[in-house]
This record gives structure tokens, sequence and C-alpha cells, in this order.
């Protein structure tokens, strides 16, 4: 049987499943498994029960950042590791949260690509967070705002 040090399962789940050592972009790649989470979620909960399911799922990811954090900044030896990136799931499941009313194909590639963008081009208050607020916090704060301002767009795009 083969035998897996902590290190080597804390880098699975940090680096969803080894998506954060892709050698580009490996924030975007890193937030497919969103996509995956929030189709599964859609595909299979009746719609009443989507936001809480989408919620769940956002809790635990939460959780697991908090939890693994101070062991990828020191694994890493980076405040914010690029291979880690729960965070990016995180924010990229924010923005169903945020705008409900779209369709899941909207949701799933137009809100994918803005979340992607306000994520890395940073605009303010997400730039003041990145570079202020440390640990799992700001790790996951900047990809809140930039999921907020994604769906502030899918919002003025369907009016």
């Amino acid at each position: 049987m083969l035998s897996l040090s902590k290190d080597k399962y804390k880098s699975i789940i940090g680096t969803a499943c080894f998506l954060g050592y892709m050698p580009v972009m490996p924030g975007t790649f890193g937030a497919l498994p969103g996509i995956a989470i929030y189709y599964l979620l859609w595909y299979f909960l009746p719609s009443a029960y989507l936001l809480v399911g989408l919620l769940i799922s956002i809790g635990i990811l939460i959780f697991l950042t908090y939890y693994l954090t101070p062991w990828a900044v020191a694994y890493w030896r980076s405040e914010d590791p690029s291979q880690f990136i729960l965070d990016e799931i995180i924010g990229f499941l924010f923005v169903p949260v945020f705008y409900q009313t779209g369709s899941v194909s909207d949701i799933t590639i137009t809100g994918f690509v803005l979340f992607r963008v306000f994520d890395i081009i940073k605009i303010p208050p997400a730039n003041y967070v990145d570079k202020n607020i440390k640990g799992a916090t700001g790790i996951i704060l900047d990809d809140i705002i930039s999921a907020g301002y994604a769906a502030l767009c899918l919002y003025l795009l369907s009016i």
C-alpha cells in the first residue's frame, strides 16, 4: 500500500489535486474545481437548496484554508503561495452566491472569466487587502471582493 506523508496530503488538498502546480496560470487552473462544484450542486440539488449547498461548500473550503494556511506559508515559504489555490475556488463559488439570477452557463463561463480577470488585476479594495491583510483572511478576502465585481458585471450585462 502506498503511504503518503502529511505534507503530501496537505499539498494535494491545498493545490486542488496539484492544479496549483500548473506552470502557467495556476490560479486560473486552480479555480476550475469551483466550476465543477457549482455545476454538480446545480445539477443534483433542487434549486431551493442550491444556495445552501454553495454556502456549505464554501464553509468547508474556508475551514480548510484557515487550517492549511500556516502550513502552506511555511511549506512554500511565501505569505500567499501561488500553489495554494483553495481561495480561488472559494472566490469563484461566491460568484453564484452574489449573482443568483443567471443561467448556469452565464455563471460558469462569463462569471468565471470575469472573476479571474478581477482577481488578476485586483482593483480596489482587493489590491489593498492583498497587500495589507495577512494570513487566511487576506488570502480569501481579495478573492471574495473579485467575485463581487464579477457578479456586479454579470448583473450589469443582464439589464
